[in-house]
């Protein structure tokens, strides 16, 4: 998960919370410290860390739980709301609302803005637009070759041209073609530092396209740093947004979430791994609600909509489904295949509200597509009664269907493994006592509200 350290942290904090007799001024201070402590090891602003802590202090210490809430999950509401609101409070949508919608991305030398280019390409297209890239980084070398790459690799049109030195004569060369599009991506060229040379370029091109959106695009790992940069860029150019890259390799990921919401830019995207299809619309209350395992079922819904496997019933349904805790091999199957088109499953499984309360076996989630192909061979191989009672094959079926699928008897016996493992967990989940995955379900496995 991005944040992994952070998440742990909040979700112990919680867990502390939870599990305590009686909340008291005692507890509070103990929470507190143990907040400020995980934001400070995740690199954000010491200032903040402590104006953040003392805003929960306060009202966990003088508010009275609303109507129906308990003083425990008023508490767990707070912390929730204060860090939502640290981080944007909001989510601030792109909405395409002229053809063509240009987007210029902007940015230091090697923050990754042609491979975010890339991204958001692919991310309008999923939704249904029709997409460009524009490259106009003349400075770098390989910059030109670099994004027809990336628009080869998502089948996306690039116009750009190596023999010209001027960003805004390439741009207006191909004018005449932008229309043909809905939604037009441009990477502009980066410096080592926001000196006046680039600034007066950026002012350039941007007079020239007059882009709806202007993206500065900051590499996660320079922490604390990335909000003087969102402040200049701001000041300078009059950006719209900040893209955060790398959040998913770093430990500084939290001081460069941090400070870009405190800079006056806000964050529209963030990039949560290396493939092309890990960017995600930063949404406040969403990603919070990831960070402290209450589940994110809008950021579910959205992906069960890009795989076009299900329906919006069935995408919603999704979590009480994989949960309903009496399913066979042919339920684990379906599910699994499910939640792999949707992406990576350790990603999909923290969108579900109270799985990212359990310890789950990495191996459950580390399911590769070549892997589920062979289960499915192997299923092909159980007899019907095997298939609804898979506790009933014992060794010589294993050799039985192993001999008659093709795979090996040790996938098979895996496979066998995961669905023990899966009934494991459901009990585990459903029978846990005092742990905030049976906490949280007073909220009707939804975020709090009333921030």
């Amino acid at each position: 998960m991005v944040l992994e350290k952070l998440s742990d942290s909040l979700k112990n904090t919680l867990q502390k919370i939870a599990g305590s007799l009686f909340v008291d001024e005692k507890l509070i201070n103990e929470l507190i410290k143990d907040i400020q402590k995980a934001l400070l090891q995740s690199d954000v602003n010491v200032k903040l860390v402590f104006e953040l802590t003392e805003k929960i202090k306060q009202r966990a210490l003088k508010e009275e739980s609303p109507k129906g809430l308990t003083k425990k999950e008023h508490i767990v509401n707070i912390v929730y709301g204060e860090l939502t609101n640290f981080l944007g409070k909001e989510q601030r949508k792109i909405e395409i609302t002229e053809k063509p919608f240009k987007i210029m991305l902007v940015g230091l030398f090697g923050s990754g803005k042609t491979t975010t280019a890339g991204k958001l390409a692919k991310y309008f297209m999923k939704r249904g637009f029709k997409v460009a890239l524009l490259g106009l980084d003349i400075h770098r070398p390989a910059a030109m070759d670099q994004v027809k790459q990336v628009g080869e690799q998502i089948n996306v049109p690039v116009y750009t041209n190596k023999e010209i030195k001027n960003a805004v004569t390439i741009y207006k060369i191909y004018e005449s073609e932008y229309k043909k599009y809905d939604v037009l991506i441009i990477d502009t060229a980066g410096r080592d530092a926001l000196s006046e040379d680039l600034i007066e370029e950026i002012e350039e091109v941007s007079k020239a396209i007059e882009p709806n959106e202007s993206l500065l695009v900051i590499s996660a790992d320079i922490g604390q740093a990335a909000q003087k940069q969102a402040e200049q860029f701001h000041k300078s150019c009059g950006i719209t947004g900040v893209v955060i890259t790398k959040m998913d390799g770093t430990a500084r990921g939290g001081g460069a979430l941090t400070a870009c919401a405190v800079s006056g830019a806000p964050i529209k995207f963030i990039g949560v791994g290396e493939k092309v299809d890990d960017m995600e619309q930063f949404n406040p209350p969403g990603f919070v609600g990831r960070l402290l395992g209450m589940g994110d079922l809008e950021a579910l819904l959205e992906k069960a909509k890009e795989s076009m496997q299900m329906t919006e019933e069935e995408a919603e349904d999704l979590g009480k489904r994989f949960l309903k805790g009496e399913f066979n091999l042919i339920d684990l199957y379906e599910q699994m295949q499910a939640m792999k088109s949707m992406g990576s499953l350790s990603k999909i499984a923290e969108m579900i509200p109270g799985f990212g309360q359990l310890k789950l076996p990495k191996e459950m989630l580390d399911v590769q597509e070549g892997k589920l192909e062979k289960w499915r061979y192997a299923m092909d191989s159980f007899t019907k009664e095997e298939l609804e009672d898979p506790d009933i094959v014992d060794a010589n079926r294993i050799e039985r269907i192993a001999k008659g699928s093709g795979v090996s008897s040790g996938e098979v016996r895996e496979l066998l493994k995961q669905y023990r493992q899966s009934k494991k967990l459901v009990k585990m989940f459903k029978g846990s006592k005092g742990d905030i995955s049976k906490f949280m379900k007073k909220f009707g496995g939804k975020l709090p509200m009333g921030m």
